[in-house]
């Protein structure tokens, strides 16, 4: 579709629908495409509370993935559009819990690398360049929907596109990511349920 035809449907698109439709698709076409991070609200609450979501997908059926000026994306990674933890799950470090479930879940399916485009907040757009990831009033802004550069860098990402504003990460995804955080799981198991004790001194008058 011609790029002028798209920018001017938008006023037209439910969001919403445009959603629940290239969600399935994806589920249909490719499996499972993202994350949810649960957390407990309480002894008062029934149901934990949704404070997480990671959206993943190869970058051929993200509709918008060849419009940043750091495309494309490499044909052998798997592209990270999405990643959102609410406040109180930021503050007490989840995001690192939901980016690992992430990994661990394309480990298992052979990938071999993640990317993402990452957003710089202090950095400078020209108008051209916002405009066409960012289309018509109203749509998501990189603040609001992008993946922040500092939490990709966080996460151990490298810039292999640099851009003042738009740069593209990737992490290299290889057996020892999962291996390591087998060998940490099970340490932690092992930590919980030992219980360490130190042997007193003798009674007095024994051997």
């Amino acid at each position: 579709m011609d790029p002028g035809a798209v920018i001017d449907t938008q006023a037209f698109c439910d969001t919403e629908l445009e959603k629940e439709a290239w969600l399935s698709s994806v589920l249909l076409n490719w499996g499972s495409c993202g994350q949810l991070l649960y957390l407990n609200q309480g002894e008062a609450a029934h149901l934990p509370k949704v404070s997480g979501c990671a959206l993943y997908a190869p970058p051929s059926v993200v509709p918008r993935a060849g419009l940043f000026p750091t495309s494309p994306v490499s044909a052998d990674a798997i592209l990270l559009t999405t990643l959102y933890v609410d406040g109180i799950a930021e503050a007490e470090g989840f995001h690192e819990v939901l980016i690992r479930g992430v990994l661990d879940d394309l480990i298992k399916r052979g990938v071999r690398a993640i990317e993402a485009f990452g957003h710089i907040r202090e950095g400078e757009c020209t108008s051209h360049a916002y405009s066409l990831v960012h289309r018509k009033p109203g749509d998501c802004t990189p603040e609001t929907c992008m993946i922040s550069a500092e939490r990709l860098l966080d996460a151990e990402f490298k810039v292999v596109a640099p851009h003042h504003y738009f740069p593209r990460f990737r992490l290299e995804l290889d057996r020892d990511h999962g291996w390591k955080a087998d060998v940490e799981a099970a340490l932690m198991r092992l930590l919980e349920s030992s219980t360490l004790s130190m042997a007193g001194p003798p009674p007095p008058g024994t051997v």
